[in-house]
């Protein structure tokens, strides 16, 4: 049993949705559990009542120290506090869970997640690099080294040490700004192998492809609906195991239809995918409730539409 965790509002759902199809695809025997930052999305997948899904309410998962830096943190700041205090209440709550996976809403799988646990073993604590283009290298300062996108805890001395520490330092400082070396949740995650014992360091290259490292791949589907990447330096090939859909923006067109807002040329064939599936979720959704459109950009950017459509014209 492989047991994962995300967090959302009713403004990822969607995406939230999407990724647990992904996981019921390519991971046969899991755990998701969904922790809602809101009552609305909590009513929203009681009532979609997902296999393998435990909601939680953060309510149930927030703690006194955590409640009282709330007024202090923006939406966004509380919850990229989360990504530690999230993992930490399972492992406690649940001590014969080995290990827990903590995922962002906004990816999805395209290939078994087997390999990834085969490589980190019998470790403690997994991180995966941003591994930034050269176009990107320069925000690995404000960004830092390692993505919090996916990261896996074991429920041992060394996974909870990390957990409590991480903990910790979100109470003390997470704002939405680079200050002193910080931003976030994220840069705390730098220094880990030095700070931490028994930390993997994920370097597979069809893990966490995203739109800071994706131009240096090619995408193609295979016959049998996987997708295969490509780097471009060398020619290697390797399975796409999924995809980080980070600052992605989608807009309801007519007759509740999803659309990109933008594409990047070089994740077409990723997100051919991706839209339909993130269309079905919602198709789910509206059955229950036709007026949901939450998680939708409200004003387009015309120019920006016409550009986007040139661009996918000329290179289709």
């Amino acid at each position: 049993m492989t047991n994962f965790c995300t967090l959302f509002d009713k403004g990822f759902l969607g995406r939230g949705v999407a990724l647990h199809e992904s996981l019921m695809e390519q991971c046969p025997d899991f755990t998701l559990w969904m922790m809602c930052m809101d009552d609305l999305s909590y009513t929203m997948l009681q009532k979609l009542n997902l296999k393998n899904v435990k909601l939680l309410k953060v309510s149930e998962v927030e703690d006194e120290r955590v409640l009282a830096v709330k007024p202090d943190r923006k939406t966004n700041e509380y919850c990229w506090m989360f990504s530690s205090v999230l993992p930490l209440y399972l492992l406690e709550k649940n001590p014969g869970m080995d290990t827990v996976t903590y995922i962002d809403a906004d990816m999805y799988f395209y290939a078994p997640v087997d390999e990834i646990y085969r490589e980190f073993g019998d470790n403690s604590i997994m991180i995966i690099p941003h591994a930034f283009s050269e176009k990107h290298k320069h925000r690995e300062k404000t960004s830092g080294k390692y993505n919090v996108g996916m990261m896996i805890f074991r429920n041992d001395p060394y996974g909870l040490e990390c957990l409590r520490w991480w903990k910790d330092r979100v109470i003390e400082w997470c704002y939405d700004r680079y200050e002193d070396g910080k931003l976030g949740d994220q840069l705390y995650l730098d220094d880990w192998t030095e700070r931490f014992k028994k930390v993997f360091v994920l370097t597979h290259p069809g893990a966490d492809v995203a739109s800071w490292n994706t131009d240096r791949f090619k995408f193609k589907k295979e016959k049998d609906g996987k997708v295969t990447g490509f780097e471009k330096a060398t020619g290697k090939n390797f399975p796409l195991i999924f995809y980080h859909f980070h600052a992605l923006k989608i807009y309801m067109a007519s007759r509740g239809k999803i659309k990109p807002y933008p594409v990047s040329v070089y994740d077409r064939t990723v997100y051919r995918l991706y839209i339909p599936a993130l269309q079905r979720a919602y198709d789910t959704i509206k059955a229950i409730d036709p007026t949901w459109s939450y998680g939708c950009v409200k004003k387009l950017d015309i120019l920006r539409v016409i550009k986007q459509n040139m661009v996918l014209w000329v290179t289709k």
